[in-house]
């Protein structure tokens, strides 16, 4: 199950991984997606920490950490294919794999439902 943040990264877990990206609706107002400055594996985060950069036509953007953790593996394939984070944000266009330090980091994230209201009450 997916869990999203207030500033619009998503975190998918499998055991002690997550692998995170924007959402949808970020990637919607972000407009086309032209650059990204990918976090390097082996880099440890602390939630809240600044994971990468997103440049599109419209403007830069900070990607947060959704968790703590080390960066295991970065999603290449942006490099040469940054678009992918406008065709499938929440899937092939994921940013980063960390292993958790602090799974109960999780807790504070919100689901599905509770993040389309965020959305919706932010206009």
């Amino acid at each position: 199950m997916k869990k999203y943040t207030k500033t619009h990264e998503w975190v998918s877990v499998e055991g002690d991984i997550a692998t995170v990206g924007i959402s949808d609706h970020a990637q919607d107002h972000l407009g086309d997606v032209v650059y990204i400055d990918l976090p390097e594996a082996g880099k440890s985060l602390k939630k809240g920490d600044v994971l990468c950069t997103i440049e599109s036509v419209k403007a830069a953007s900070d990607v947060y950490a959704p968790v703590s953790g080390n960066i295991v593996e970065v999603n290449a394939g942006l490099d040469s294919s940054p678009e992918t984070i406008n065709s499938d944000a929440e899937g092939a266009g994921w940013i980063a794999k960390i292993k958790l330090s602090s799974p109960t980091e999780l807790d504070s994230l919100m689901d599905l439902e509770a993040y389309k209201k965020h959305c919706e009450e932010e206009g």
